[in-house]
């Protein structure tokens, strides 16, 4: 395993420690609200604190870009992309699905992914032209091949809310061809459980980068592929997503693009 991935690795779990500290003390966690049903609490601000301090000990010239605290003013090819808690609005509720992600790029390819689940204790880790893993095992992405009996993830953020009449369409579309659906609150776990096969496919609109980065090399490295709602890339970055195996997201296009569009 590269020195970089380990440190990646080191980093979630410290932040993963302090989330297993905090889930069973929820009347004591400080919550604000950054927008609408977007919120913060004290546990996402220490943990980031602890993702980047573990970061710096050993690249103290790397530059971070956080979902809390933006993006530091470092000069550095490399660039960590960090959500210290994916799935804050279930953390709060007392729902255990949620994670850190934490993906590495160098000159703007992300080259390493890590997505740890703390509750669950399983660490996703991918390494370009490596594959994927699962606690050191092998995963790859589902097989199938046809939109009926698949199960999706979904997901919609308010950041996204002007195409809401739209996906709520799709999602019945979907229904109608006997999809199970599915909406987790955790947009990275999503994508990690569709490079595990767990999930035969995922999309999503409003996710930032943080929110994915580390889930599409992991996908990637586990035989699938990624696109924007009409097959291509040239939208992945304004927040638009779908992801799966190579058999099932060609299908999934032809059905939500002409929903969306």
């Amino acid at each position: 395993m590269q020195p970089i991935i380990n440190i990646a690795t080191r980093a979630a779990r410290r932040a993963g420690a302090i989330m297993l500290q905090r889930i069973d003390r929820l009347d004591t966690l400080k919550v604000s609200e950054k927008g609408i049903a977007d919120y913060v609490s004290d546990v996402d601000n220490s943990a980031e604190a602890a993702i980047i301090e573990t970061i710096q000990k050993s690249y103290p010239e790397h530059a971070i870009l956080s979902e809390e605290s933006g993006q530091n003013q470092q000069d550095s090819e490399y660039l960590w992309i960090i959500d210290p808690l994916d799935g804050t609005n279930n953390f709060i509720h007392g729902n255990p699905n949620f994670c850190i992600s934490i993906a590495v790029q160098y000159r703007g390819r992300t080259e390493h992914a890590v997505i740890y689940d703390a509750v669950r204790d399983e660490l996703f880790a991918a390494t370009r032209g490596q594959g994927a893993k699962l606690n050191d095992h092998r995963i790859r992405v589902s097989q199938r091949n046809k939109l009926e009996g698949a199960t999706i993830s979904t997901s919609l953020t308010h950041s996204a809310n002007k195409y809401a009449t739209t996906f709520f369409a799709s999602q019945h579309s979907l229904y109608e061809q006997h999809v199970a659906l599915r909406r987790s609150g955790s947009i990275a776990l999503d994508l990690a459980y569709v490079a595990a096969g767990r999930l035969d496919a995922s999309y999503t609109l409003g996710a930032k980068n943080w929110d994915v980065e580390a889930g599409l090399l992991l996908i990637r490295e586990a035989g699938g592929l990624v696109s924007d709602l009409n097959g291509g890339e040239s939208n992945i970055s304004k927040g638009e997503l779908l992801a799966g195996n190579p058999k099932s997201l060609k299908k999934l296009t032809a059905n939500i693009a002409p929903a969306l569009h």
